[in-house]
């Protein structure tokens, strides 16, 4: 019997796979611990230390904050950001967040460690694995995009260090409206507080469910879905969509509520923060100058001495505009100007006009008009600055080129395209009449409404501050107010209404000066209170003669009226240039017992921790008696109650009613309380004013074109009370409808000790306009 042959086993040595296992994977953890030392000590890049975590860098806006409470605008370069607390965002909008960025927030601290792994193993298609913290740290403190997949790698490990020392550094809620606050929604939506006013009109406070789903959702990538018509709202609204499946995913609502969400649009109120849009866009370049002369101040200066920065330092300016009164002034003068310009435009058709929108001029002199326009204007600065000679940048304006310009459409600021040469779109827009518009409580100056124009992107000159135009027959309270004081004049007192003729070199006036009545009506006599009411010029003219110009100037002066004015009897009838800016603080004089206080626009300043910058301090000086004040009132009550501002109270069109259904917007007004008040009209129905005052409002308006060469043909169209007084009448109307606005419908105040008789029974004139010295041929009577 063979015996079995036998093999000896071999047995194998896994003892240096072992060791080599142990070595890489102890290799491994080394790597992974010195990577997270190298980047924690800013080997791989430059790693935020513990200041910067405490205070991160990042540009704030100035935020312009009016008198009930409302953000009118911002100041800013590049980053319209506005932070807000964890408080002030709603429960919606931060489960919103939780469910589609990091529903594990609340459990890691700073990195997902589950999220992380199954991005590892699944090569990044089953989801990212960025916390909101990782997120945040990526925002504030490393590069927004990689060149390459190492940078990316070296990049996510800056990010999770940084997560990590945000989670030490801040609660959860910090975080979160850290987040918010910093992020780009586009559109200048920095941060949520802008994105949520831009997008929907509203605090953030004040989204609702699926605005906030809308925000959320473009986290994921705002510059692809962005809502905007012109760019991806399909995509956006699908976007919102997956957020509201997420929320409903992780119980934060239910499927119905859901459904519902999903099948509505985006909803949009789309309002744009930029320097020339919104609410108050005059008043705000103003106070862009206030800013930056309260900048340059050595006394202003920050802790370190540098200077304060109104675009990046956060800065919170508190005005005294109301934003409910911006906004019905606002709405007045876009109700009024294109129905006024419509009017305007009609008379002014080639046909009817061949020199349109010019009267009285040449040819010759019109070119030449434009010609000095050109050298004025931007186009012809910026090629100047190209290098370009004189004659090239002339013969630029006379080359036709696709430009953007503004025009009424159905009653509404619009924009068309077109191609026009430079030369004719500058004929163009000296075809336009332009608003000026300021209201001011009399009590302490506070400006409450402020309208330099009618469009600020298109015209940017100021007609409140800036602008000064002839005022007519708006000076003549000047005048009477002076001779009150120093006569004691009555409003009950009559004079005669004869020809007066104030002789050469008696006041400084090289000639004999003579003024005309519109009517041509020179015979008996007229009180001070329906001469003033019916413009009467002799009685004026004669009030002159027996004061004299200069008292009148110094009382300008005194009132508030910045340039010197030459006296001379002409400044009777309104030849000063003034703006309306001075023109309401002087009659605010009025209305405040004689008490002039200069406008005052900006409360406080404060800084990003508020911290009191800048408190105004009053400037006040008495100018006039009580007595002498309140007179003056009574009289220019009698302008609203028997002339040219008597189209304030009556209703029921009269034989202009043509007139009335043209151009007198939002006519009849019917105020039954106190209303005192002046229209004023220049020569050649260049300018037209009215000054209304209540007892504690105080409103002027003037309305013209750029150019005094524009104009109205007719007196009838173009008097004060046609072009500026409707804007006031629409814009009391609408405050006295706001009755949280608390504007005066009572009686002004009547001093307990009266020397001077104003119980004088007023002539009722009928609905009178200005006074030209001449009588228009339609029969209305005006005053210059």
């Amino acid at each position: 019997m063979a015996k079995k042959k036998t093999t000896k086993s071999q047995t194998i040595d896994f003892s240096k796979y072992i060791r080599w296992f142990w070595m890489l994977f102890s290799g491994g953890i080394l790597a992974v611990v010195l990577l997270f030392l190298f980047a924690s000590w800013g080997l791989l890049g430059e790693m935020p230390d513990h200041t910067k975590l405490e205070n991160p860098e990042t540009n704030l806006a100035t935020e312009i904050i009016s008198s009930d409470g409302v953000t009118l605008g911002k100041f800013y370069f590049n980053d319209n950001r506005t932070p807000v607390d964890y408080e002030d965002l709603p429960k919606n909008l931060v489960d919103a967040l939780i469910a589609t960025e990091d529903i594990r927030f609340y459990e890691h601290s700073g990195i997902d460690g589950r999220g992380t792994l199954r991005a590892i193993f699944k090569l990044g298609s089953g989801g990212g694995a960025s916390t909101i913290s990782q997120q945040l740290a990526k925002q504030l403190f490393t590069d927004q995009v990689s060149k390459n997949k190492i940078e990316r790698a070296l990049q996510k490990v800056r990010e999770w260090i940084i997560a990590i020392r945000l989670e030490r550094q801040y609660t959860k809620e910090e975080i979160i409206a850290q987040y918010f606050n910093i992020y780009d929604f586009g559109n200048n939506g920095d941060g949520i507080r802008s994105a949520a006013r831009i997008y929907f009109g509203k605090e953030p406070k004040d989204l609702d469910l699926k605005e906030s789903a809308m925000l959320v959702g473009m986290f994921k990538n705002s510059a692809l879905y962005n809502p905007i018509p012109s760019r991806n709202p399909v995509g956006t609204r699908n976007r919102r969509n997956v957020v509201l499946s997420q929320m409903y995913k992780y119980g934060y609502i239910s499927e119905e509520v859901k459904d519902s969400l999903q099948a509505t649009e985006l909803d949009l109120n789309f309002t744009p923060e930029t320097h020339s849009q919104g609410i108050g866009t005059y008043f705000r370049e103003y106070l862009r100058g206030f800013m930056k002369e309260w900048a340059n101040e050595e006394k202003n200066r920050k802790p370190d001495g540098s200077k304060y920065d109104l675009y990046s330092d956060g800065l919170k300016v508190f005005v005294t505009i109301d934003s409910r009164m911006q906004k019905y002034a606002e709405e007045a003068v876009a109700l009024h100007m294109p129905r006024l310009q419509a009017e305007f435009d009609h008379q002014n058709t080639p046909d009817r006009n061949p020199t349109a929108p010019f009267l009285e001029l040449t040819k010759s002199e019109i070119d030449k008009l434009l010609k000095d326009g050109m050298r004025r204007g931007e186009r012809w600065r910026i090629l100047k600055k190209q290098g370009k000679s004189d004659k090239e940048v002339e013969a630029s304006f006379y080359k036709p080129v696709e430009m953007r310009v503004f025009k009424w459409i159905d009653g509404k600021r619009g924009e068309v395209d077109t191609v026009m040469k430079p030369i004719d779109s500058m004929r163009y827009y000296k075809s336009f009449l332009h608003p000026g518009m300021m209201s001011m409580d009399p009590s302490n100056g506070h400006v409450k409404a402020w309208v330099g124009g009618m469009d600020y992107k298109h015209f940017k000159y100021d007609m409140v501050k800036q602008g000064k135009r002839q005022v007519g027959s708006t000076f003549k309270p000047f005048v009477y107010a002076t001779a009150i004081d120093q006569l004691q004049v009555s409003p009950c007192d009559s004079f005669p209404r004869t020809p007066i003729t104030i002789e050469a070199n008696k006041f400084g006036n090289p000639e004999p000066w003579t003024t005309k009545n519109s009517d041509g009506n020179y015979s008996g006599k007229q009180t001070l209170k329906d001469a003033l009411a019916s413009s009467t010029n002799t009685i004026t003219a004669r009030l002159m003669n027996e004061i004299g110009p200069q008292p009148v100037a110094e009382m300008a002066k005194k009132l508030g009226v910045e340039q010197d004015i030459l006296p001379v009897p002409a400044i009777a009838l309104g030849t000063p240039d003034i703006s309306v800016y001075e023109m309401v603080a002087a009659y605010s004089t009025f209305a405040n017992k004689g008490v002039y206080n200069k406008p005052v626009m900006v409360t406080r300043i404060e800084d990003k921790n508020g911290t009191v910058l800048y408190q105004v301090t009053p400037e006040s000086k008495d100018v006039l008696s009580e007595e002498v004040a309140y007179v003056t009132v009574n009289l220019l009550e009698g302008v609203t109650q028997a002339g040219s501002g008597r189209r304030l109270r009556h209703a029921g069109f009269d034989k202009w009613s043509s007139v009335y259904k043209e151009i007198i917007t939002g006519y009849p007004y019917e105020f039954d309380n106190p209303i005192a008040g002046k229209t004023g009209t220049t020569q050649n129905q260049s300018d037209g004013w009215f000054m209304g005052m209540v007892p504690n409002l105080v409103t002027g308006v003037w309305v013209g074109a750029e150019d005094r060469a524009a104009h109205f043909k007719s007196i009838t169209y173009g008097q004060g009370a046609s072009m500026a007084l409707p804007i006031w009448g629409l814009y009391m109307k609408a405050c006295y409808a706001d009755e949280t606005l608390n504007v005066s419908k009572g009686e002004f105040e009547k001093p307990e000790e009266l020397s001077i008789n104003v119980d004088c029974e007023v002539k009722d004139e009928g609905d009178l306009g200005d006074t030209s010295g001449k009588k228009e041929d339609e029969g209305i009577e005006i005053d210059f």
